[in-house]
């Protein structure tokens, strides 16, 4: 497979963006060591407006992420693709398909909050969200998790926040009107990051005074493909269609594509209050997903064959919206 000119990885120009990409460098170097392969960095509409709060009326904010990097892989400027799954449209543009998703990271949420409220939490209780105090503020970008927060706390004051992971958590230990926010532990996980058995969050410019705890998939649903990694190709490329196969792991693969099946069915995008996640049980497909319109939370499970992956979650779009 070798050749002179460089196999070109894509991503855009965050810290975790760039951890991912790393990843994905590393696998590929190790499958093709007499290959060789180079990230490039791509500036995205979504990087350009990061600080800006999102707007209603966005048609599919998830294409800010991946329009300019999938616009080089049609131009061939790189030739693979990595995005965060949770970005990545359900239609993608004519020519392109995910090629592979490699190991599927911890899909949880966390919540996060001072260590002086953590402490004081009964480890009893079925989540740390139930031990929040009434009227609580807690900050979340994510129309998703505003929804499932509300739906099990309607005293909560959910208020927006924006920024990379590092930049809520300063704004979270800088604000005391906050109490607590919820993050993606894949993030944690990628940055090198960790949550100790006493809720201590170490890392990097993490702020010493948080602490954090998984929140359970049955009681906030993960985002659809939230831990995962999309590898975008040509689909007429058959020497980055080989790399692939070599970087996709099969079962989160056909958890995602069960995922993304939901998502399509009901017709969601970033801006939906919807979740949906799967994972593997006995060789089988197992997965929940809810929908949350106001105050009215529909939730349903079903699982399926592990060959069928869209069919489950069409099948589990429809029960939802009986």
């Amino acid at each position: 497979m070798s050749t002179d000119s460089p196999i070109i990885i894509a991503t855009r120009g965050s810290t975790l963006a760039l951890a991912q990409a790393s990843l994905v460098h590393e696998a590929c170097r190790t499958s093709f060591p007499e290959q060789r392969f180079e990230v490039r960095t791509f500036k995205t509409t979504g990087d350009r407006t990061q600080t800006e709060a999102p707007q209603p009326s966005a048609t599919n904010l998830k294409a800010q992420f991946t329009k300019e990097i999938e616009e080089a892989l049609l131009r061939r400027d790189a030739d693979l693709a990595v995005h965060s799954m949770k970005d990545l449209p359900v239609a993608l543009p004519e020519g392109l398909v995910i090629g592979a998703v490699p190991l599927r990271a911890d899909p949880r949420d966390v919540l996060v909050l001072r260590q002086r409220a953590y402490r004081n939490h009964n480890s009893k209780s079925p989540s740390a969200i139930d031990q929040l105090t009434t009227g609580a503020t807690v900050a979340t970008g994510s129309v998703r998790r505003r929804a499932q927060l509300l739906s099990r706390r309607p005293d909560l004051q959910v208020v927006p926040i924006r920024g990379n992971v590092g930049t809520r958590l300063r704004k979270l230990a800088e604000n005391p009107d906050l109490e607590a926010t919820l993050l993606g532990a894949a993030g944690f996980q990628r940055l090198g990051w960790q949550i100790t058995a006493d809720g201590t969050l170490h890392g990097q410019e993490v702020p010493k005074e948080l602490a954090g705890t998984p929140i359970a998939p049955e009681i906030v649903i993960p985002c659809v493909g939230q831990g995962a990694i999309a590898v975008e190709v040509r689909e007429d490329d058959e020497r980055t269609r080989a790399i692939c196969h070599k970087l996709n792991h099969f079962e989160s693969m056909q958890c995602v594509l069960a995922e993304r099946a939901f998502l399509r069915a009901v017709g969601g995008d970033c801006q939906s209050p919807m979740a949906a996640y799967a994972d593997i049980e006995t060789n089988r497909i197992r997965m929940r997903a809810g929908l949350f319109s106001g105050e009215e939370a529909k939730r349903a499970n079903s699982s399926g064959a592990i060959e069928e992956p869209e069919a489950l979650g069409k099948s589990l779009a429809s029960k939802l919206m009986d």
